[in-house]
């Protein structure tokens, strides 16, 4: 691309006049017409040393370094254009648009104000129609080329643009100079403000509500506070003028609180004199009765009884259509609403480069704002992740995102998240010509507030107790009242915008609140000494939920089971910290007993475990012995994923001790079980000398047959194929460095595991011993084995979205790979699992990898694989596991 002009630049925009239309009628021949269009305004551009900058559609956005080379640029495309032979009714008519001024390359193109401006005086004409603004014309008055004239066509005002602006038509001879009245605000009668700030993102919702409002009168923009939903209706009211002949009218409801005022100031804004005596609504329909008019009516949820007033008023002026913004629908005919979502923010798992985080809204709009306080402002490296986390933070609610931006004049973005953090009392400065709720997010949602009864208040503080949403059923039984309908309720915070409904992957409503309306409600749930009992109730409920799926998550339902516990783990955590919190010690330890496999399967082993230890160390933990057991299976559990075997070695001695004196044979069998791995997955086997420990190994064996020999004693022949398993898993890890006899037996053993778990339909533990059997397979160099097997493991655990299963099963996908000598798919394998044991802390790969003699690590460092490596580390799980799967249909060679 060439080189932009940079300092005092003049910008050309274009766009064909009528192109929708074009593109209906003349189907066939439009990418002719469109094409050829391009054509004359590329050479006339080029000819006189212009810059594309961009083009879409049927738009070009020009530069030139010289305000003279853009005027005659667009002088000669619209010469050009009138002289070429379009088909009958197919005449291209172009309209364009010349302003000079300063304005910012960034990611390779320009951004400022003076960019907006040259586009919306483009878009102020006509096909046909140069226009120019009043610094161009500065700069090319006393030098126009031959034949070309200027006519001023005085002062006027652009949308979502500050002031007026001096407009300027380009008279070139031998071309029509009588144009109809240019597209400006002051073209339609019209009140609308003059917007002070720019206009940031929302080109989705302002191209869907422009379209709704083609299709029905009555539509109302719906949100919480601070969401924007002034902005976005006077947006797209200065889009529609020209739909609205008759005027488009500005009717701000926030000031007053009595319906019988609302159509007096409907009329008053429309320019309807008080003449006293007469009915205001009959005066005002006969008013507007044979005129095309939009009202757009404002914070209408503060006079919601005021309703049915404006049906009437749609009844009896067919031509009249109303765009209103409200907390709450109307509820009145024909009504449809749109709910205005919150701006979008960045994943702070996934943060973009630094050059792409403007393309999140929120990002841009916090940037936008914070140049408006201080013109210097710059996004770097120290700062970006800051300013993700506030917009995140702040739920991408403009209102919200402009106060804290502000405050970049005193604090550096790190220093506000810091202060967002503690209170959200930062949020406060807005411009002193806001009215007073929207000069704080504070006062913003106290104005909502005050609007609700007493009942929606109740369920409002209550309903802030849930983090991430509910379920009704789980609203319901925490939040029950003998004086509150809480569906009732529940739909009124809905309908008010302090609540949001969604749906569950199955289909089944959710609820919730944005963070920044939950931390408000919680104060006032404090406020109201129902806190303590409200959180032990949202506790006690889903504890109720953790311990039904504690069981579920290993069986034939797993999947359903741990996505249930996925959608719920923000209120998990929540009662969790309540019961260490508050010192319930048996809630506690029930709460990680259950939810331990939850936090294994799906990847949060350190965050379980931290959880798990803080259980276990608080007091009157030790008083019940058997329960303490459960949390000690837990942090043995998760401390044995993560890979600490010493760590597990201590917290399942603890527990076998426990499991004895209480007489637990089952328990014992268990315990014995599990440290049959701890002792084989021990810090020993990664030693750099990579030898393994064999007196641990041994010590394993003889565990790991004491739990077959109990298991067998009390019948339980689920546990029997367990302990079989977890044998074969101890035998070919006991002598591999001479003979390879301890792995056929280890084979066998596993086959014999399988059998049972076949007959028994356990798919969790087929999945694992599969995996067993594929590793003894590639250390017998059985590698179309190890491939089938390692198949029917991944798909077991895909179906379960068993995460640190992934990372095991596909790290043996590399090793096969490996050892067939196609590094490029082992590299690329070995980099997606690199991300998985980061993101998930698993840390069971390495001993394995000692005992295939697999060793990624040299693909991750060798020039031919270190780019491949890089490719795996950013596939996402569905495409390791595709690729995974692609190279088991596809058999190489045996060893």
């Amino acid at each position: 691309m060439p080189q932009l002009p940079t300092g005092t630049v003049t910008f050309l925009f274009t766009d064909i006049e009528g192109s929708t239309r074009l593109a209906q009628d003349r189907a066939a021949d439009w990418p002719r017409l469109l094409g050829r269009h391009r054509e004359l305004i590329r050479e006339a551009v080029a000819r006189h040393g212009g810059v594309e900058v961009s083009t879409e559609g049927d738009s070009f956005f020009v530069a030139f370094d010289s305000a003279t080379g853009g005027l005659a640029a667009a002088a000669d495309a619209q010469r050009a254009l009138a002289a070429e032979p379009w088909p009958e009714d197919a005449e291209v008519r172009v309209r364009m648009g010349l302003h000079t001024g300063e304005a910012e390359v960034r990611d390779g193109t320009y951004v400022g104000v003076a960019v907006h401006r040259a586009a919306r005086i483009g878009s102020a004409g006509h096909g046909g129609q140069v226009l120019i603004s009043d610094s161009t014309r500065a700069l090319v008055v006393e030098s126009l080329p031959p034949g070309i004239g200027l006519l001023a066509l005085g002062r006027h005002r652009l949308k979502d643009l500050e002031g007026d602006e001096g407009l300027t038509q380009l008279v070139v001879d031998d071309l029509p100079t009588e144009f109809p009245p240019l597209r400006t605000l002051d073209a339609t009668p019209n009140n609308l403000p003059t917007q002070v700030t720019s206009f940031c993102g929302r080109e989705d919702e302002v191209r869907e509500v422009t379209e709704l409002l083609a299709q029905v009168r009555l539509l109302t923009l719906t949100g919480p506070a601070g969401t924007g939903k002034t902005r976005l209706a006077l947006r797209v009211a200065a889009g529609v003028m020209d739909r609205f002949p008759d005027g488009v009218f500005f009717v701000p409801l926030g000031s007053i609180s009595e319906v019988e005022l609302v159509i007096p100031t409907i009329a008053h804004e429309v320019g309807l004199p008080d003449r006293g005596g007469s009915h205001p609504m009959e005066r005002l329909t006969a008013h507007l009765r044979d005129r095309t008019t939009l009202l757009v009516l404002d914070n209408f949820e503060q006079v919601l009884g005021a309703a049915p007033l404006v049906g009437e008023l749609l009844s009896g002026v067919a031509s009249l259509s109303v765009l209103a913004t409200s907390r709450s629908p109307l509820h009145v005919y024909a009504e449809h609403e749109y709910g205005v979502p919150p701006l979008d923010v960045p994943d702070l798992r996934h943060l973009p480069a630094l050059d792409k985080l403007s393309q999140y809204e929120s990002v841009a709009l916090f940037i936008d704002r914070a140049r408006a306080a201080v013109p210097t402002f710059m996004v770097r490296n120290e700062n970006a992740a800051a300013i993700a986390e506030i917009c995140y933070r702040l739920d991408g609610l403009p209102l919200a995102i402009e106060l804290a931006a502000a405050r970049v004049k005193l604090l550096t973005p790190q220093a506000i998240l810091a202060r967002l953090a503690q209170s959200t009392t930062l949020l406060t400065g807005g411009a002193r010509d806001l009215p007073a709720r929207q000069q704080t997010l504070r006062g913003a949602i106290d104005w909502s507030y005050d609007l609700l009864d007493e009942g929606d208040r109740r369920l409002f503080a209550g309903f802030s107790i849930f983090v991430g949403g509910a379920g009704l059923e789980a609203v319901e039984a925490v939040c029950d009242d003998p004086d509150l309908d809480v569906l009732d309720h529940l739909a009124s915070l809905v309908d008010k915008s302090l609540a949001r409904r969604g749906e569950t992957a199955d289909g089944e409503p959710r609820f919730s609140m944005l963070e920044t309306i939950r931390d408000y409600a919680l104060e006032k749930l404090r406020d109201s000494g129902r806190h303590d009992e409200i959180a032990e109730r949202h506790a006690t409920w889903y504890l109720d939920l953790v311990e039904r799926a504690a069981d579920a998550v290993m069986g034939a339902d797993k999947r359903r089971w741990l996505d249930t516990l996925d959608v719920e783990h923000e209120n998990l955590r929540g009662a969790v910290s309540w019961a260490i919190e508050t010192g319930h010690a048996e809630t506690a330890m029930r709460f990680v007993s259950a939810l331990w496999r939850f936090w294994q399967m799906r990847g949060y082993l350190k965050e379980g475990l931290e959880r798990t230890r803080a259980a276990l160390a608080m007091p009157g933990a030790a008083d019940v012995p058997a329960l303490r057991a459960r949390a000690l299976d837990a942090a043995g559990g998760l401390a044995y994923w993560i890979g600490d075997g010493d760590a597990a070695l201590d917290y399942y001695e603890q527990e076998l001790a426990l499991h004895r004196e209480l007489g637990d044979r089952a328990g014992e069998a268990w315990t014995l079980y599990s440290l049959s791995f701890t002792w084989t997955y021990t810090k020993s086997r990664r030693l750099g000398s990579g030898k393994l420990d064999k007196e641990r190994l041994e010590r394993a064996h003889e565990i790991v047959k004491e739990a077959v020999r109990i298991y067998d004693e009390i019948g339980d022949r689920s546990g029997q194929a367990q302990a079989l398993w977890a044998q074969s898993n101890v035998l070919w890890a006991l002598d591999p460095e001479t003979t390879d006899e301890a792995f056929h037996e280890a084979q066998r053993t596993a086959h014999d595991a399988l059998q049972l778990f076949r007959e028994m339909g356990d798919s969790f533990m087929i999945g694992w011993t599969c995996y067993t059997l594929a590793l003894t397979a590639i250390r017998l160099h059985e590698l179309d084995q190890a491939r089938a097997l390692l198949a029917e493991s991944i798909r077991i655990f895909d179906e379960a979205g068993d995460v640190t299963g992934y990372v095991l099963v596909l790290d043996g996908f590399a090793a096969v790979a490996f050892h067939d000598e196609d590094w490029e798919r082992a590299a690329r394998l070995s980099g997606a699992v690199s991300t998985l044991e980061r993101r998930t802390g698993t840390g069971l790969a390495p001993p394995n990898r000692l005992l295939l003699r697999f060793d990624p690590d040299r693909l991750k460092d060798e020039p031919a694989t270190a780019a491949v490596w890089a490719e795996g580390e950013r596939m996402t799980i569905p495409e390791a596991v595709a690729y995974a799967l692609e190279g088991a249909d596809a058999p190489r060679r045996e060893g």
